[in-house]
């Protein structure tokens, strides 16, 4: 039996509560958001994923390519051969002493979320990245030629990050 997603909801929110003291010395409150609540069915089209990689990892200066098309499991043991990346989410551990840079793999790096190829993006210690593309097209992963994300401390070291990837797999 092949593994499905059965629902997911990815959501983000970012909420800001800022405070002024008034003329009269009360405060004013002014509350500033910005939820978002995708939920993915099973399947491949909008709105949906049929599977999942999930893990925590440890890598130094020297990196990690991660294979999208042939060398990730899931949670079952199942080797993943993603067409599309639907959702990535990628947290530093707070313990990081080094940001981690995500992206710029030397050849057939995955960069559907970059504009080029070696383009990164730095997640410092605590932080998290999120990116998420619901509709049909998703982040398209390209077996042999556009595949493998790079994930590597930005100097020497070792960083620990959790990865949460939502793929058509």
């Amino acid at each position: 039996m092949a593994t499905a997603i059965a629902t997911c909801k990815v959501t983000a929110n970012i909420m800001a509560n800022l405070t002024k003291a008034s003329d009269q010395g009360s405060q004013a409150a002014i509350g500033v958001t910005g939820p978002v609540a995708i939920t993915f069915t099973n399947g491949t089209g909008a709105n949906q994923a049929n599977n999942a990689f999930v893990d925590q990892r440890t890598t130094d200066d020297t990196g990690e390519e991660l294979d999208f098309s042939g060398s990730l499991t899931n949670e079952f043991g199942e080797t993943l051969t993603a067409t599309k990346v639907k959702a990535l989410m990628i947290t530093a551990a707070a313990a990081n002493t080094i940001d981690i840079e995500v992206g710029g793999a030397a050849a057939n790096g995955l960069s559907a979320f970059f504009g080029d190829a070696t383009d990164q993006l730095v997640i410092k210690p605590g932080g998290t990245i999120m990116l998420v593309a619901p509709n049909a097209d998703g982040y398209a992963v390209t077996a042999g030629t556009g595949d493998l994300l790079k994930v590597a401390a930005a100097s020497a070291g070792n960083v620990t990050y959790d990865i949460v990837a939502l793929l058509v797999a």
